[in-house]
């Protein structure tokens, strides 16, 4: 194969990919719009792909039916949440800070402020309608969380300091529900200052 020939296939690659990943968020940016529309349960997929302006094959090739569909825009979105706090942290970090509990609570901050962003994601996961197995998935992550939290704080692994950064997490959690119910950005906010309070308040690296 001559180097135009590779060079055309890698552009031609390169296109079909860009493609394909452009069909796929359309179908996630509609699923989303139908999913909080209308939950899980009584959502279809032709109303998706008729929204995202696709296929039903697409959708199938890409995510494989309605279950796998909703389950990867949760994941989309806990990948989001993620990202953006790591970023908070990492750019916390570069300016100097070093704190434990000032860099938990910038991610705290980055956290809250995503819920705002995402509200209706928020109140569709609160809803509890979803497929069978995703509260499941949903507790695991949530360990998964409660783990990260520990590091960032640089918890110990006695009980007291497991049950410390649990408490911790579900005020965050809790905060980010009642964040979810806002309609006003104002309000949002408020409890986002609030919460940071309240974690100040138990001073979680002195507990013990």
């Amino acid at each position: 194969m001559t180097r135009k020939a590779v060079r055309t296939t890698a552009r031609d690659s390169a296109w079909q990919w860009n493609r394909s990943e452009q069909t796929r968020r359309a179908l996630l940016d509609a699923a989303r719009e139908i999913f909080c529309e209308q939950g899980f349960t009584d959502s279809a997929i032709v109303a998706v792909v008729r929204r995202a302006g696709s296929s039903v094959g697409s959708l199938y090739h890409h995510f494989g039916g309605k279950t796998e569909l909703f389950v990867a825009l949760w994941e989309d979105y806990e990948d989001a949440r993620e990202r953006d706090a790591s970023e908070a942290v990492a750019q916390a970090k570069e300016a100097g800070e070093t704190d434990p509990l000032e860099l938990f609570l910038v991610g705290t901050r980055s956290f809250l402020d995503g819920c705002w962003r995402r509200r209706d994601l928020v109140r569709l996961w609160m809803d509890g309608d979803g497929p069978p197995g995703f509260e499941l998935m949903r507790r695991g992550r949530g360990r998964e969380w409660i783990r990260r939290n520990a590091v960032l704080l640089g918890a110990g692994g006695e009980p007291v300091d497991r049950l410390v950064v649990g408490v911790l997490t579900s005020v965050i959690g809790e905060a980010g529900r009642e964040i979810g119910t806002c309609s006003r950005k104002r309000d949002a906010d408020a409890i986002r200052d609030a919460t940071v309070v309240l974690i100040r308040r138990l001073d979680p690296l002195h507990v013990r």
